[in-house]
């Protein structure tokens, strides 16, 4: 029964997608990476929300919550802020340019050689960490609430290769051959089928732990471990409370503002307006994330009296012990397509760089957009191989998933972030002050925390990156600034009209963040 559900809801996922981009041209650039321009925002706010809400965050958020409790929510909460930031603030300038990668735009901001050096970046990023990441925690769900291991008569690792590459495969279709639309699609019905099911899941497990009650079973939680529901961490938790105004801050602007991963989506959009609904739309329903990823990692922690070895498997167990029999193949379906949608998602997004600034630039200057195209997917798909190959060696990480990402993670948003901002909010800092600041910064943040190890949270160590990379670009172009004010050119690809909205729904937002952390202090 299980796996005919997941078989039938993973193969309508399919055939809808299908259907709705067979029209689209996806032999020009815009078709492909773009989706046309011609997303709207219900679909963008979809395709974010799934995008980031894949198995590395539900896996790995849940497993740090059983271990420490609520205060990972941060990662959560705190996006909704800076959601509302980039659609004030960055999608505008964004959309006015009319690019399609991040790295576009710091070409015509600082010049090719800082697009090239941030296109690596954002390529050695994905390879490295994020679509390793992906398969790795997807493939452990999947083995986990299927019995995969025993059923294959292979180990836990052993079994990790065939269903790492059996996602990687399948990803590698949807993203190379159908382009921003086809994931974009899939990933809003894919999206509705997550939040209807990962909501299910801490409500079955609170009527599993208050025998029937949803109060009661959150009484025995608050009752029995008070501790897990301070949002307030300690100076040696994961998440102490200063770096939410250090380091959480650079992952989360960074994130949701420069991700070319996550941003492309907005990039699609048909307009400004559609772009700021969408991204309004996905923050709201950020907030409500801990419901989700953080709590039935507590939950584990109780039906399972905290006895699991690996905290990365908390919520799959959690999944398998209270979800009736005839949901687990739905859910693991949606599951499924949350796996996907992460791991195409960067890996369209590394075919767009490649693509469009490095073969486009450096390789066939002269290429066709179908060449573009065609030479993207080539690369996607030896991007695809090396990263099926490096996840199964991610089996049992010190630390746990999540925290292994946003510690690699850190390498390259901290300067990619700060290039961006110093890009638009000035005029006169120069490409060498950017080139500099990138390289500074990712041997720094490399050197001080494998080598150095210091004894403070990566974030910290982020944040105060940040700050010094930002100086270090201001005083280079105090000292030898442009040799021309940067100004930048409306090309009118979009309607650039703001939502009217936009701002006050923003307020509502952060507010409604902001009394979280009261009420949870």
């Amino acid at each position: 029964m299980g796996i005919a559900s997941f078989i039938g809801f993973t193969l309508l996922v399919a055939i809808i997608a299908y259907l709705a981009t067979r029209k689209t041209d996806e032999t020009s650039s815009d078709g492909y990476f773009l989706g046309g321009r011609s997303l709207t925002g219900p679909v963008i706010a979809g395709s974010l929300l799934l995008t980031n809400l894949s198995t590395e965050q539900i896996v790995g958020m849940n497993g740090i919550a059983y271990s420490e409790g609520i205060l990972i929510m941060a990662y959560e909460v705190l996006a909704a802020i800076a959601m509302v930031f980039t659609a004030l603030v960055l999608l505008p300038r964004y959309l006015k340019g009319g690019i399609a990668t991040i790295p576009q735009f710091l070409e015509k901001r600082y010049g090719k050689s800082t697009k090239t050096l941030v296109s690596l970046l954002f390529l050695g990023g994905y390879a490295i960490s994020m679509l390793p990441t992906v398969l790795y925690s997807g493939a452990l769900a999947i083995n986990t609430m299927f019995d995969l291991p025993e059923a294959m008569g292979l180990g836990e690792e052993g079994a990790l290769w065939v269903t790492v590459w059996g996602i990687g495969i399948i990803g590698s279709i949807y993203a190379i051959f159908g382009g921003l639309k086809a994931v974009a699609v899939s990933d809003s019905i894919n999206a509705i089928g997550l939040i209807i099911g990962g909501s299910l899941i801490p409500i079955f497990g609170l009527l599993y732990v208050g025998d029937g009650s949803l109060t009661t079973g959150m009484n025995v939680l608050t009752t029995n471990f008070p501790e897990k529901f301070d949002i307030l961490g300690g100076p040696d938790s994961s998440v102490p409370f200063w770096t939410l105004f250090t380091g959480m801050v650079i992952v989360n602007f960074y994130y949701w503002g420069t991700n070319q991963a996550i941003i492309q989506r907005a990039l699609g959009a048909k307009n400004l307006r559609e772009g700021q609904i969408g991204l309004s739309l996905a923050a709201f329903v950020k907030i409500l994330g801990p419901f989700i990823v953080v709590l039935p990692g507590i939950i584990a922690f109780q039906i399972f009296n905290g006895e699991l070895t690996n905290a990365d498997q908390a919520y799959p167990m959690v999944v398998k012990k209270v979800l009736p029999t005839a949901f687990i193949g739905f859910f693991a379906a949606v599951l499924f397509g949350a796996i996907l949608s992460s791991f195409n998602s960067a890996l369209n997004s590394s075919v767009t760089l490649f693509g469009l600034d490095f073969y486009k630039e450096y390789i066939n200057r002269d290429a066709t957009e179908k060449q573009v195209v065609k030479a993207g997917k080539i690369f996607g798909m030896f991007l695809a191989i090396i990263s099926m190959v490096i996840a199964p060696l991610l089996f049992g990480v010190e630390g746990g998933i999540f925290n292994y990402l946003q510690e690699l993670n850190g390498s390259y948003s901290v300067p990619i972030l700060a290039i961006i901002l110093v890009g638009y909010l000035t005029k006169k800092v120069p490409g060498i002050a950017a080139n500099i600041g990138i390289v500074f910064a990712v041997v720094t943040y490399l050197v001080t925390l494998y080598i150095v190890k210091p004894d403070i949270s990566f974030l910290h160590v982020m944040g105060i990156l940040f700050v010094l990379v930002v100086l270090l670009m201001f005083v280079i172009g105090k000292f030898w600034p442009r040799e021309s004010a940067y100004v930048q050119v409306y090309t009118e690809q979009v309607d650039i009209t703001p939502w009217k909205f936009a701002k006050p729904v923003g307020f509502v937002i952060c507010s409604i963040v902001v009394g979280m952390y009261v009420y949870f202090s």
